[in-house]
């Protein structure tokens, strides 16, 4: 849909070869044109008067005549349709309490060089919108209707033909059709619940928060829309997440939770056990059920708990939808929709939307589209959207992946109904995003207790006078409906008022009828974990079979496949090292835990930025041809194996991709699901990931997940952004049981801690601090017998260390513990003792007693590579009282390491010196 304004200026004679050009081929023409010429064909078949001679012949062989003057015209008709498609949106009724800002659409008909006097001409382009031969007036009254009444269409930016057909034909033929009388019931039905909602809880509960949707309720006849029109359609699993506001209405009449299980939340009655600890308020708690759509189907639906970090949980819904149909539907993406519910000034201002967009046609985060509902109360907290955005729509982030945009006004519901039912057919066709912006108000202030005429006195003004949409709808039903409709109106406003006191009198809700999906079902095998599960690992070694298996499998590559000269060396060398030494490197021992646990029946994902090949050149589970470039998974051909894995390079993106990956996790309790840092403290940009699920998501929803975090780790000069993953923040943040922080030494040990997280009869996020330049030192190799035997090592004792010798313990954490044992074997220390802390925490304090005792007659230091106001020193000096001990680090800093390698020399050996010196 271009501007072809140039043509419209040009002679017939430059037509007439156009066209004849679209005669002999009309793949050479524009597309626009190329319809333009079909729809109508410019011959005399359709009685054009001749004003010059020129002669035309059509494809049909028929020949006339046509001027210059009709080719303009008609030309001109045909760009105003193009305009109206185009920008219509900007003209559009879409704001219901106040008249819409001034865009400059340009769709007078004056900038197309038409005028009133051509009102009653008739002209041939009528038919490419459906109307056939038919007056400007009749063209431009449908124009108006399809496009600039109160749905707003914006989708200039597509380029695929195909949806740019279907969304005209949607418009233009389709929308108007009228809605038959048991649908238009359904909508009054569901504005009659949602308003009646928000008034029992303005009566009973006074002056509480609930974020009310008033102004915006006509959400729940949209939504019911949405998930009614996606069952025909074969969804069978709906996922919804959304930030507070309507968040109960949508809980009570979208996912039928009872009144009574809502009221015990407000009233404070939750049970601690009920949320396994501090719990969550009202407006954030997720939920799930199965409803029976009038058509018959069954669906399930699950609304996700989720933070006030607005938006946060978008990727997450996203990633509890991609497992969901990895692990249910057959990876029929289609079958599981999720819907994200935005506040306007969220979408607009926060850059998570925009990373979960560009991920959302990438093969690793796919999902087969999500339908975006926008509840538009045109205002933030306090900020008018003149502030909040410089954009024309909170949407215009949708273009950017050509994804079709429908602006309503929310007190239209049919209108409403309409766009939810175009949406969920768009997405099921053509399985990608599609946004609904329901342009709406808010009633009252950010939280009922909030006085917004504050900051907007004329908008609240206006708002005050204003109706509500259940109110708006039947008085439209009784003045525009047919008799049968007004008695429906006045049926259901009878039976509202009737609702309204059943609900007052608290009559009892029946929970529905609910079953358990094969996730839900293997999450209820678990348990709750104690202090007592962390006191020693479960066995998670394997036989020899399966490690010979698994081993082969991954350094076996095709006959026809030719790695780099590079690789091939590599994988042969790890081959030699095995056979001539009965050793595994960090890497493979990495592999070994994804296929043996592959091997047991479970999957594997992984994602992050360059984990295919390792950042660090380590780990190289997919291959490349050097002649052709195919790719190779190295655990594809594991013999016996039934899980999956499913590695995938991730965009730039932190917090968008962990969030998924959190996701996926809650969805596949039985999945090894691992996200990676490029280096460690590239998850500062996924802090509020990290804060508000992964660290508290049980304590407050009781919600278990096993995700891993791997963040690289360590101090070797490479700079502040490369050296630390910030272990303290996460070591402040432990409590409860609530994560698990360890810091590996050994390919063996980092093996068993892979496959602990399946073992556990329970689920503990994992945040590992993974090594850079000592994936590759020899001291980190294990050998065979390691893994057939045992399990995961939370502190590891000095084998050589006699006690009575022993003066000194330097205990310490992770890629230190070389240099500390460099240094010892250098100097033939036999007084010094150096213990390993794999895991941070839970803290394996019993075990740090046992050697404190074993070691009675030496001095014991805390030795660490970070400042001494971070790493582990302060987590230790508050969690760690049994022991008396000295701590060694750098200095305390406001940046984690010095830029300048001479620094960094300087300070890690004085670091070591003092540790053998003092």
């Amino acid at each position: 849909m271009k501007d072809f304004s140039y043509i419209t200026n040009s002679s017939p004679a430059f037509i007439e070869n156009m066209y004849k050009e679209f005669v002999a081929n009309p793949e050479s023409v524009d597309v626009e044109f190329r319809k333009f010429f079909e729809g109508f064909d410019f011959a005399v078949t359709n009685g054009l008067a001749a004003q010059n001679g020129t002669s035309y012949t059509s494809q049909n062989g028929t020949s006339s005549g046509s001027g210059k003057s009709e080719w303009r015209k008609e030309l001109a008709v045909y760009r105003l349709i193009l305009g109206y498609r185009n920008k219509g949106h900007l003209l559009a009724h879409t704001n219901p309490i106040k008249k819409r800002k001034d865009r400059g659409a340009n769709l007078e008909l004056s900038f197309y060089g038409l005028s009133e006097a051509d009102l009653d001409t008739k002209f041939e382009v009528g038919s490419s919108i459906g109307l056939g031969t038919a007056t400007l007036r009749d063209i431009l009254a449908h124009l108006q209707r399809c496009y600039a009444h109160h749905v707003g269409v914006e989708f200039k930016y597509i380029s695929d033909q195909k949806k740019i057909d279907w969304i005209t034909t949607e418009i233009e033929q389709n929308f108007s059709k009228p809605l038959p009388l048991d649908q238009r019931k359904r909508i009054l039905q569901k504005l009659n619940e949602g308003v009646m909602f928000e008034k029992f809880l303005h009566t009973k509960y006074v002056g509480q928060k609930r974020f009310s949707l008033e102004g915006g309720e006509t959400t729940i006849p949209a939504l019911d829309a949405i998930i009614n029109k996606s069952a025909e359609l074969d969804v069978k699993e709906v996922v919804i997440g959304m930030a507070h506001r309507g968040r109960l209405n949508v809980l009570a009449n979208i996912l039928g939770k009872t009144y009574e299980q809502i009221f015990s939340e407000f009233e404070g009655t939750g049970e601690i056990n009920q949320t396994m600890g501090s719990g969550d308020v009202k407006y954030h708690l997720g939920f799930g059920s199965e409803v029976e759509t009038p058509s018959g189907k069954k669906v399930h639906l699950k609304l996700m708990p989720n933070p006030s970090h607005l938006e946060a949980v978008d990727p997450v819904v996203a990633g509890f939808a991609r497992s969901s149909a990895n692990n249910i539907h057959d990876e029929e993406y289609h079958k599981v929709l999720p819907i994200l519910i935005h506040g306007d000034a969220a979408i607009a201002g926060q850059g998570i939307v925009y990373e979960l967009l560009q991920m959302s046609k990438l093969p690793g985060y796919y999902v087969g589209g999500t339908i975006h509902f926008v509840i538009n109360n045109q205002i933030g907290f306090t900020t008018d959207f003149s502030e909040a955005r410089s954009t024309n729509y909170c949407t215009s982030l949708a273009a950017m992946t050509q994804s079709l945009v429908l602006h309503v006004n929310g007190d239209d519901p049919e209108a409403v109904v309409k766009c939810a039912e175009i949406a969920a057919r768009y997405r099921q066709t053509f399985h990608e995003d599609v946004f609904i912006d329901m342009v709406c108000y808010r009633k009252h202030g950010h939280n009922e207790g909030d006085d917004p005429k504050f900051t907007q006195p004329s908008m609240y003004a206006l708002i005050e006078k204003h109706p509500n949409p259940r109110e708006v709808y039947v008085k439209y039903l009784l003045d525009n409906g047919e008799e049968d409709v007004r008695e429906l109106a006045k049926e259901m406003e009878t039976k509202f008022w009737a609702d309204l006191q059943d609900r007052l009198d608290e009559v009892k809700q029946r929970p529905l009828p609910y079953t358990y999906q094969t996730p839900e079902l293997l999450w209820k095998q678990l348990r709750k974990a104690t202090e007592e599960d962390f006191e020693k690992s479960p066995d998670t070694s394997v036989s020899g079979e399966n490690f010979q298996t698994v081993f082969d499998a991954i350094m076996h590559l095709p006959p026809d496949f030719k790695p780099l000269k590079k690789v091939d060396k590599l994988l042969k060398d790890k081959i030699k090292l095995y056979n001539e030494e009965g050793k595994i490197d960090w890497a493979t021992a990495e592999l070994m835990a994804f296929g043996t646990i592959m091997l047991d029946g479970a999957d594997v994902r992984m994602s992050g930025q360059d984990v295919a090949r390792g950042t660090f050149s380590s780990r190289h589970c997919l291959l490349r041809d050097e002649e052709n470039d195919t790719q190779y998974n190295r655990l594809s051909n594991i013999p016996g194996a039934k899980g999956k894995l499913r590695i995938y390079n991730s965009l730039l993106s932190e917090s968008a991709v962990l969030g998924f990956e959190y996701g996926y996790s809650l969805a596949s309790p039985n999945a090894l699901v691992i996200w990676e840092a490029q280096f460690g403290d590239f998850a500062n940009g996924a802090q509020t990931i990290i804060d508000q699920f992964i660290t508290s998501g049980e304590q407050k929803w009781n919600r278990m997940s096993g995700l891993v975090m791997l963040l690289p780790h360590g101090y070797e000069g490479q700079g502040p952004e490369h050296s630390s993953a910030r272990m303290e923040r996460f070591l402040i943040a432990c409590a409860e049981l609530n994560i698990v922080v360890t810091n590996i030494t050994t390919a063996a040990n980092y093996f068993h801690a892979l496959r602990r997280q399946l073992a556990w009869p329970f689920r503990k996020p994992l945040i590992n601090f993974a090594p850079k330049a000592y994936l590759r030192h020899p001291g980190t190799y294990s050998s065979k017998e390691e893994f057939l035997n045992g399990s995961f090592k939370e502190v590891i004792d000095d084998s050589d260390a006699n006690p009575a010798d022993v003066k000194k313990v330097l205990f310490c954490t992770g890629k230190v513990y070389y240099e500390l044992l460099e240094k010892k074997l250098a100097d033939n220390r036999k007084d010094v003792a150096i213990v390993r802390l794999e895991q941070i925490y839970p803290l394996p304090a019993k075990q740090l007693e046992a050697l404190y005792a074993k070691y009675k007659n030496a001095v014991w230091y805390w030795v660490q590579e970070e400042p001494l106001n971070m790493g582990a020193a302060c987590f230790l000096q508050m969690n760690l009282k049994s022991l008396n001990y000295g701590i060694i680090g750098r200095k305390a800093s406001a940046s984690t390491a010095s830029g300048f390698m001479k620094v960094h020399k300087a300070e890690q050996a004085e670091i070591i010196n003092t540790a053998f010196s003092i």
